[in-house]
């Protein structure tokens, strides 16, 4: 059994919240103060704990505060001792009410192994956890015993399943505020990432490397719409960038330690427009450059169909999962994306597309405040997992209409949230589509010999207009797509051809 306070043991703010009367939460003040002691006596111990613990584990609201200032001051290459803390803690009340600064030099004078100082830290992070567990149940439950007809016992489960997930992530359920120091460090880790690798990358490679110029990857925490009018290949170019994320991916030890993908990553793709199956035959079209439609028919050659079932076989152990439950809440997508992450990790997720995805609840302010919500709903996950969210999205009718059917971000149905919500908005465009529908009359041959050249110039072509992007420039990326393997690729250059001889 922990040892719990005595009374007058607590400073005065020390939160008492959350446990029956009669009962204490878990907590161990012995730990707390042989810690506290042996960081005041050798600063060398932070390194030890500080990936273990930080101020808001300890139970005493005093000796976090003590644990923050100390660690502060060490991060500054600065002594951290009972003399040099005093001038920072001498007004305390709750200090005060300890003993005043006396209290830092008897728990320098208390301190007894220094070498078990981990197991401290280690004792203290796994109480906070349990007192989290014990705010969590009694959360829960009080929601439960709520009965009220907005009070649905679907969100609840969705709700405590998120609080649940994010203190298994974040040993807390509320991350709260962060020091400028922290997010500072954070930004040159990233920055330092992306600098070791030659690509310059600091997110997640498309596998397009003109698209990787542009937009450096998929970043984590980001939402990125991808928009286009029906056949423009919305989907295959999802497909088609999910494929080749989860092809390469490699685990490995990441440059924080922890053990993730290293190249490429785990892809969750929700597809509420086509089956799984359908889905799969895109991706297998692409890889064994066998046209999706044959596949469907079963009209392949022996090379065809031996290529369609090595490629199969090759990508038996491609970590991407795809779930083609239709028109799911954003409750529930979010989720089943947690499930995911915390049963095989999760690396990037798609969601295809947008305009599927339902409202958590009913709403009757228009379909604007639910699209809104869903954005919301779609970033939140984002930024929760720490992964990139790429998110498909229809285009209005109103882009047929102009002589330049080029998307723009007004074209976005219900734009105003998409375009405030996202980090990044990308439109497919392929030129060819709508040039292949003026074909002029046989009998106007100069007007079909326009039309033709005018054929031969943009066939094959796709453009990637990126309208927005937050951390980054806007403009034009040039692909190939081949339409019989529904593929998006890297469009080569004039200067990149191969001559007959065999020189560039």
């Amino acid at each position: 059994m922990a040892p719990k306070y005595n009374e007058g043991d607590m400073a005065d703010g020390a939160n008492m919240d959350g446990p029956p009367e009669g009962l204490t939460q878990p907590h161990n003040i012995e730990a707390e103060q042989a810690l506290l002691g042996a960081l005041l006596v050798n600063n060398e111990i932070f390194d030890r704990v500080s990936g273990i613990i930080n101020e808001s584990h300890f139970y005493d609201p005093v000796h976090g505060r003590i644990f923050e200032v100390a660690a502060r001051r060490i991060q500054k290459n600065a002594l951290a001792s009972p003399v040099t803390l005093k001038a920072f803690l001498e007004d305390d009340q709750g200090l005060a009410e300890m003993g005043g600064p006396p209290y830092l030099a008897r728990l320098a004078g208390a301190a007894t192994s220094l070498l078990a100082a981990r197991d401290y830290a280690q004792m203290i992070y796994d109480l906070a956890i349990r007192r989290d567990l014990i705010r969590i149940g009694e959360e829960i439950s009080f929601s439960a015993s709520n009965v009220e007809v907005d009070n649905d016992p679907a969100e609840q489960i969705v709700t405590a399943e998120q609080s649940l997930y994010q203190l298994g992530e974040k040993g807390r359920a509320d991350k709260g505020f962060q020091s400028f120091l922290a997010a500072v460090t954070d930004a040159v880790n990233v920055a330092n990432a992306a600098y070791r690798r030659e690509g310059g990358l600091a997110g997640v490679s498309t596998g397009l490397k003109d698209m990787d110029g542009k937009l450096g990857g998929l970043h984590p925490s980001d939402l990125l719409i991808l928009a286009g009018r029906p056949s423009m290949g919305k989907t295959s170019l999802a497909t088609n960038i999910a494929f080749n994320i989860a092809k390469k991916y490699k685990k490995g030890i990441t440059a924080d330690g922890s053990e993730g993908a290293v190249d490429g990553g785990v892809v969750g793709f929700y597809s509420l427009e086509m089956s799984a199956e359908q889905l799969a035959a895109r991706i297998l079209s692409e890889a064994a450059q066998v046209p999706s439609e044959q596949i469907r028919r079963g009209d392949m050659t022996e090379d065809e169909f031996r290529r369609f079932v090595e490629a199969a076989k090759s990508l038996e152990a491609c970590p991407l999962f795809i779930d083609d439950t239709p028109a799911l809440p954003i409750s529930t997508l979010a989720a089943r994306a947690r499930r995911l992450k915390r049963t095989h990790g999760l690396d990037v997720l798609f969601v295809d597309y947008l305009q599927l995805v339902r409202p958590a609840n009913a709403r009757s302010d228009g379909r604007v405040q639910e699209i809104s919500e869903i954005t919301q709903g779609l970033k939140a996950i984002a930024k929760e997992l720490h992964i990139p969210v790429v998110a498909l999205s229809q285009l209005s009718r109103q882009v047929e209409s102009r002589e330049d059917k080029r998307p723009q971000l007004s074209d976005l149905r219900e734009s105003g949230s998409i375009e405030q919500d996202a980090d990044v908005v990308m439109f497919v465009f392929r030129e060819e589509y709508y040039k292949e529908r003026e074909k002029p009359g046989e009998h106007d041959t100069e007007a079909m010999l326009k039309w033709q050249d005018a054929m031969q110039a943009l066939e094959g072509k796709a453009e990637i207009v990126i309208g927005k992007q937050r951390h980054g420039p806007i403009g034009t990326v040039d692909l190939a797509f081949e339409g019989r393997f529904t593929r998006f690729s890297d469009l080569v250059k004039p200067w990149q051809q191969v001559s007959e001889d065999g020189f560039r």
